[in-house]
């Protein structure tokens, strides 16, 4: 089940996205494995905003999550993360149909996102979504500050690109 976060599942998501994490320490990406994940107060922002979904198993605790901001006239994804025992069922696929939904409801262009090129999870698998890469130069101002922000936390030593979908709401 798709669902806003709600206060109760903010320490949670951090477990998510650092299970998530440890996937890319296979792929020698140990140092964004070893990336420390959204504080309980950040979270809480997108929580409190509405801006975070989650996708709960049993006993309706959350095992995937997406947080979602506006960046210009577009639904961003700021975070998708699924927990590896929950991964390839789809989870991620809901979150960005249920963000697809709330951009659609503030009258926004689509969704954009910024990944990894190479990663399977990430760039294939948002194209396969119906995403595309927006080639360098064509970059909204708030990706390229999205884009800077994460050159500075050195998450561009493996090749990074933006993405983006026409709404589908």
């Amino acid at each position: 089940m798709i669902r806003l976060a709600l206060p109760a599942d903010l320490a949670e998501l951090r477990e998510i996205e650092r299970a998530a994490g440890e996937l890319f320490r296979g792929l020698g990406m140990a140092a964004i494995a070893d990336d420390e994940p959204a504080s309980v107060a950040e979270l809480a922002g997108y929580q409190q905003d509405s801006r975070a979904w989650v996708a709960t198993g049993a006993e309706e605790r959350p095992v995937a999550y997406l947080l979602a901001e506006v960046v210009d006239g577009h639904g961003h994804l700021e975070q998708v993360s699924v927990h590896p025992s929950h991964a390839r069922q789809g989870l991620g696929r809901l979150l960005i149909e249920a963000a697809d939904a709330w951009a659609a409801s503030l009258s926004l262009a689509g969704l954009t996102l910024t990944t990894y090129a190479e990663v399977p999870w990430n760039a294939p698998y948002y194209a396969r979504l119906g995403f595309r890469i927006i080639p360098e130069p064509e970059l909204t101002e708030g990706l390229r500050t999205i884009r800077e922000h994460e050159k500075a936390r050195g998450l561009d030593a493996w090749p990074r690109v933006g993405m983006r979908r026409p709404g589908l709401g």
